[in-house]
């Protein structure tokens, strides 16, 4: 039986200019409604990458309010109830994150930076395009799932699983 349910997801990484922000924007469109992304970090470099931006927008991606912040935003009292927390970069996912209200399910789900390639406009482009392709990938995975019909302990083991799927910066045995 379908829910008209919205699960609230939060994408963390560092700098929340990059990573964090394609995922949030790429779940915003993919979700359809069913999911809201929502990205920050840890250190947030204020900004978003401008190659991150120009590829949303080309792609047709949401971009309007999507900014770089803290993740201090999200472990407020009046913040948005997180279901779920993913930390798309290995720094993020390796420091002690805030107590997120409500104890949200969380996952692992690292890839390369794309913002560290240095080269010419399509060697850069080619960088997120990837980053995205590894995003989506989890993404269409994570969106697959029964998520009323798993129990948290299953869930998180899926989840967990799909931050192993291409273009991981985990190891199998790395904790999540």
């Amino acid at each position: 039986m379908p829910t008209s349910r919205v699960f609230n997801v939060l994408f963390l990484c560092t700098g929340n200019s990059a990573r964090s922000i394609l995922a949030e924007s790429a779940l915003n469109k993919l979700g359809e409604g069913r999911f809201r992304g929502f990205s920050a970090g840890s250190f947030p470099k204020g900004t978003i990458n401008l190659d991150a931006l120009r590829l949303l927008e080309r792609i047709g991606y949401p971009t309007k309010g999507l900014r770089s912040k803290s993740w201090e935003e999200f472990s407020r009292p009046d913040a948005p109830h997180m279901d779920f927390v993913f930390t798309v970069c290995d720094d993020a996912a390796g420091e002690t994150c805030p107590v997120w209200p409500g104890h949200p399910i969380t996952a692992h789900w690292g890839i390369e930076d794309p913002s560290h390639v240095e080269g010419t406009d399509i060697e850069r482009e080619r960088a997120f395009v990837t980053a995205l392709r590894y995003l989506e990938n989890r993404l269409k995975l994570f969106l697959a799932l029964p998520l009323e019909a798993l129990e948290a302990k299953a869930l998180a083991a899926k989840l967990r699983e799909i931050g192993h799927v291409e273009g991981s910066t985990t190891r199998r045995g790395d904790a999540a």
